[in-house]
């Protein structure tokens, strides 16, 4: 039975945006806190959200709390100790939640549908209630949970009356088009970023038709499948391009971090960089510099990539504005555009007198 589905799916940021307007609730207007459950393939980043969260709304206000459900016991989340002065039992929560110190909590459950069957009703009442043990969330706090696909094939199990009680969400995979700014902004090499749009298939999901013989994805059909390429995979492939560790090294290295078909193609590009002209060169003689063939976009697209991560003024930008407009492909010139304007250069790129030149005489292109 094919996994590709129509089921409506949502983007990391809507997914984001919808724990933060529903997960807390609202008492003045009546509406009771929603647990969204976030389901997406493994490493496109789920868990990233949490911190993500924690960026945006700050620590002042918050606690973020990870919880790794299939790895915490009972004792990890609230025990019950007996009270011999009233001769009951109390429930005494556990350090992990800071219950102590009055901060309304951005609590994660990850991994939630692996969790141990006895587990599920602390959960549960986690999810429905906002408690723990017997004791009650603060107000205002928030519990999401994030969990792999049931198709994926990883041991994740829904049972129908615990699925009614949550706001499931189908997160997608992010394009290329919405990763790569985030991997300029972190810093990742401009080779990753160059290898992947050159090989735009590693961005697509099994999930999705014709993608059977994609061999840089996961797909739960691919038997013993441990390394492929996906937005976890790619961050981890940086350092290893970084490194001055020999070729073959890192060519095995990255085969076992992101799968053997995107270590060849990444490999190649590292080959490729020494014999691409520099970016500083490319400063200097704009209008001169000899512009490699679109016959071959390898080059142009690290050139690409290598602009943003070195552009830091309007001169330079001015300069590689010019270079981009003797490229004889709208098609990479878009790429450019587009980039740049997603890129943390965007406020440079809207103030550029030649980058808002090329975006009014190329307006049918966008």
């Amino acid at each position: 039975m094919s996994a590709i589905t129509t089921y409506p799916t949502v983007t990391r940021d809507e997914a984001k945006e919808s724990i933060k307007a529903l997960g807390a609730g609202n008492k003045e207007l009546n509406l009771d806190p929603v647990t969204v459950l976030i389901m997406s393939e493994p490493g496109v980043g789920k868990t990233a959200i949490l911190n993500d969260l924690r960026d945006e709304m700050g620590e002042d206000e918050y606690d973020f709390i990870y919880v790794d459900g299939p790895n915490k016991e009972m004792m990890d989340i609230a025990a019950t100790i007996p009270n011999h002065e009233t001769k009951s039992l109390e429930h005494y929560v556990a350090g992990l939640f800071k219950m102590g110190n009055g901060k309304k909590k951005v609590i994660m459950i990850d991994e939630a549908l692996k969790v141990p069957k006895l587990m599920q009703p602390i959960y549960t009442r986690l999810y429905l209630e906002r408690t723990i043990g017997d004791e009650q969330l603060p107000d205002g706090s928030i519990v999401f949970a994030t969990t792999n696909n049931i198709s994926d094939g990883v041991g994740d199990f829904l049972p129908a009356h615990t699925a009614n009680r949550l706001c499931i969400l189908k997160m997608t995979k992010p394009t290329f088009k919405e990763w790569a700014p985030w991997a300029s902004d972190k810093g990742i090499s401009p080779l990753i970023t160059a290898a992947c749009a050159m090989h735009p298939r590693v961005f697509k999901s099994y999930t999705e038709p014709d993608q059977e013989d994609n061999p840089y994805i996961f797909n739960p059909k691919r038997a013993q499948q441990m390394s492929f390429v996906s937005p976890r995979s790619l961050h981890k492939c940086d350092p290893i391009v970084k490194s001055d560790l020999p070729f073959s090294l890192k060519m095995a290295l990255i085969a076992g971090t992101a799968g053997e078909t995107f270590a060849r193609d990444l490999m190649a590009f590292v080959e490729l960089e020494s014999k691409v002209t520099k970016f500083d060169d490319v400063i200097a003689d704009p209008d001169g510099i000899k512009v490699p063939s679109s016959d071959d976009a390898a080059p142009i697209l690290l050139m690409i990539f290598q602009a943003i991560e070195h552009i830091d003024s309007q001169d330079k930008l001015n300069k590689f504005q010019r270079f981009i407009n003797r490229v004889d492909s709208h098609e990479l010139q878009s790429i450019w555009f587009i980039v740049l304007l997603r890129s943390s250069k965007v406020k440079m790129a809207r103030a550029n007198p030649e980058v808002a030149k090329w975006a009014v005489d190329n307006l049918h292109l966008l």
